[in-house]
């Protein structure tokens, strides 16, 4: 099945934003900051909120285009090995449900993402950016 760029970049960011929620943090992993996809269209800022981790957009390629700046997503992933996560992301702007399965080494991570219930899935890389 072939996905859209907004199922791609949806895909990709739900993957990546998923990366530390409470229970990655706790397990002493701080991927908080500045991360870029590998094709250059969007950047996001992981933090904690609440109990859970959120990715907010912070840049986009195209400012008119399907992914915003201020998008954000909601998410709760379980450790399973060590800079391995799986679980889950919310995201409120599309009411839309995410699995997926996160690797992290040294700078770069490695998301799996799949919009649940279907088989829409993408992979992306993303890049910790330098300040």
């Amino acid at each position: 099945m072939k996905l859209s760029a907004f199922s791609k970049g949806c895909l990709g960011a739900a993957a990546l934003f998923g990366l530390f929620a409470s229970s990655a943090a706790e397990a002493g992993w701080n991927a908080n900051g500045e991360w870029a996809r590998e094709d250059g269209e969007v950047r996001v800022r992981l933090s904690r909120c609440g109990g859970n981790i959120c990715a907010v957009n912070t840049w986009t390629k195209d400012p008119y285009g399907q992914e915003k700046t201020g998008d954000r997503f909601i998410m709760t992933l379980v450790s399973t090995d060590s800079g391995h996560w799986t679980g889950s992301a919310f995201d409120p702007q599309r009411h839309l449900v995410y699995s997926m399965d996160v690797s992290l080494s040294g700078q770069q991570l490695t998301t799996h993402g799949c919009i649940a219930g279907s088989s829409m899935c993408q992979t992306a890389a993303w890049t910790r950016v330098s300040k």
